[in-house]
């Protein structure tokens, strides 16, 4: 498998993904992470947050999982780090929450690898991940 050709500087498609209540009660059972603060507005709202939020580490996997597609498989993807800088809040209501993923290619090393800069925009536009960076290498 080789990575698509790409320069320093090249902007990656972005994606959308919306993220619902719902989806965060799956993603809480799947994880173990059950803290109200990801499905109970009052809980949510008592600890001073704006609403129900979603988990910080869905957030991350749905960046890492757009870096994977890019690269056609999962495997190439050799790390990935970020800071978690604003929280996604999630209303109840049928629409969701949009995440904005996108990636601009920092680096490609001698032997094929990729540094990507990874963003990813709540709803309002604000980054929701902050020194968000991908290293892919070439098969």
């Amino acid at each position: 498998m080789s990575l698509p050709a790409v320069a320093v500087g090249d902007a990656l498609d972005g994606h959308e993904v919306t993220l619902t209540r719902a989806d965060l009660v799956r993603y809480a059972g799947a994880s173990g992470d059950l803290n109200p603060i990801h499905w109970s507005e009052r809980t949510a709202t008592a600890v001073g947050l704006p609403g129900v939020i979603a988990h910080g580490m869905l957030t991350m996997a749905l960046a890492a999982q757009f870096v994977a597609d890019w690269a056609g498989d999962p495997a190439a993807v050799r790390s990935f780090s970020t800071r978690f800088t604003r929280p996604v809040v999630v209303p109840d209501d049928d629409a969701g929450a949009t995440v904005t993923l996108g990636a601009t290619v920092k680096a490609v090393d001698d032997d094929g690898a990729v540094t990507l800069g990874v963003t990813a925009l709540g709803p309002d536009g604000r980054a929701v991940l902050g020194k968000a960076v991908a290293v892919v290498r070439a098969r």
